[in-house]
């Protein structure tokens, strides 16, 4: 895929004259807006890209989200019809194998893509070409039970940042000294707004919220609590964040400054799942826990498969030992991405998750 041509510094300069006429901008902005321009301008993925995630590493990835569904879905009692449904779907290559695998055992779900990229729209047809496609997930169907699957979606939604001052909670805010871009605090007070226990920090101390984070669950989970289903969320993050910012800027596979040419860089911030399982819950489903996403794939058979697979084609098979240990290992993707299920409350618990609360 060709990346549309886009201006140096466009974005960069609307910004500049934004602030310049009326003063600090919020990271919920500039974020979600840098987000916009960069997904609609290109396909990031692959070596040729600025990231490769777990899908494009191995098939085994999709695969066993495939059987992980399936198992939900037979042990649910077949309903019919059934949905998938996949948020941020990239190039189509996770939902590509995931319904390949659930084929296989008498699954063959209507496929819904909640994607706003036209670019990516474009590359996920060629992979995909029966799925339907939506700018958010409140177009999803209605009637069916959904099969959701969201990886290294949440990551990309736009943070807010508190940062503690000797006068209190206040929202930080993006302005400028010169041409440069520079965090401050801004004036308004920002305490009601903070998560319960952050009020012990010192000053100086940053939290991090996702409103748009928790809008999309809440809207989500809200569908299966309706509707049936399950859903699996696999993204960076931890259970309990940490204070602290965990925004970074990712262009061809390295960090780099996320002030530096906004709309050309991939933002994300580290998911918060404490909040997501509560929000899960607040609907009436049932969380089925958080684990590493090695612990997920190896519950589910990955070192299986990938003999399997190295079987039935040895010529490949140090290829497909790097990349199972690049999804599993913890010094790779294995423990800093985490895998979470939730379920109807009707629906039963899922293999490679603990017992579910």
């Amino acid at each position: 895929m060709t990346t549309l041509p886009e201006p140096d510094g466009e974005l960069a300069e609307i910004f500049r004259r934004l602030i310049r006429n009326t003063g600090p901008i919020s990271l919920v902005q500039f974020m979600g807006e840098s987000n916009a321009r960069y997904y609609a301008t290109r396909d990031p993925l692959g070596g040729a890209g600025d990231f490769v995630t777990a899908p494009e590493i191995s098939q085994m990835f999709g695969e066993l989200i495939g059987l992980w569904l399936a198992d939900m879905w037979i042990n649910s009692g077949r309903e019919e019809p059934v949905s998938y449904v996949e948020l941020g779907p990239g190039r189509g290559t996770l939902a590509k194998d995931a319904l390949r695998a659930m084929k296989r055992y008498g699954l063959e779900p209507a496929v819904h893509f909640v994607e706003t990229s036209r670019t990516l729209r474009e590359v996920q047809l060629a992979a995909v070409p029966q799925a339907q496609w939506h700018d958010d997930v409140s177009t999803l169907p209605w009637d069916d039970p959904l099969l959701v699957v969201a990886n290294e979606f949440f990551d990309a939604l736009p943070v807010r940042q508190l940062v503690r001052t000797e006068e209190g909670w206040r929202e930080r805010m993006i302005a400028l000294d010169g041409d440069d871009f520079v965090f401050v605090a801004g004036k308004q007070p920002m305490d009601a707004a903070m998560p319960a226990g952050a009020g012990d920090l010192p000053p100086g101390s940053i939290v991090e919220t996702c409103p748009a984070a928790a809008a999309v669950a809440y809207e989500l989970f809200h569908r299966l609590a309706e509707q049936g289903g399950c859903a699996l969320v696999f993204d960076y993050g931890a259970q309990r964040p940490d204070a602290g910012s965990t925004l970074q800027a990712v262009r061809a596979h390295r960090k780099v400054d996320p002030f530096e040419t906004p709309g050309s860089a991939d933002l994300t911030a580290h998911v918060d799942f404490g909040t997501l399982a509560n929000i899960a819950e607040s609907r009436g489903l049932r969380n089925l826990g958080t684990v590493g996403q090695g612990d997920w794939l190896r519950a589910l058979g990955v070192e299986a498969r990938a003999q399997a697979l190295a079987k039935a084609a040895p010529h490949y098979a140090e290829d497909i030992d790097a990349a199972m240990h690049r999804l599993i290992d913890a010094d790779q993707m294995g423990r800093l991405f985490k895998a979470m299920g939730v379920a109807h409350a009707a629906w039963p618990g899922g293999a490679g998750f603990a017992q579910p609360s």
